[in-house]
């Protein structure tokens, strides 16, 4: 997963994610931001949810909400690079690795 930051602020972050075809992010969180993902191109997968059960799907167009501290992951379907305009508004660390959701 590949992101591009185009500004940022103390307490927001906007910017383009792009993932190669086939790929998947590792779990995260992002803390104390709400994030708000358009998406560009390609088909991605957001999976959440006790053990990572739960998923939404996102196509261009889609908009996808993830609040503040939600354990997820990113998965890029298909052949298609999946690239999204990402907006976080909230404060504190950007990007925060774990092992996975808890069941």
């Amino acid at each position: 997963m590949h992101r591009e930051e185009l500004m940022s602020t103390p307490q927001s972050w906007a910017g383009i994610v792009r993932m190669p075809p086939g790929s998947a992010s590792g779990w995260h969180h992002h803390g104390e931001y709400d994030s708000y993902i358009y998406g560009i191109s390609g088909k991605t997968r957001l999976e959440f949810g006790p053990g990572g059960k739960e998923s939404l799907e996102g196509e261009p167009g889609d908009v996808l909400y993830i609040p503040k501290g939600i354990v997820h992951r990113e998965l890029a379907l298909g052949s298609e690079e999946g690239a999204a305009f990402l907006v976080r508004v909230g404060k504190g660390e950007p990007v925060i690795n774990v092992d996975g959701p808890a069941e």
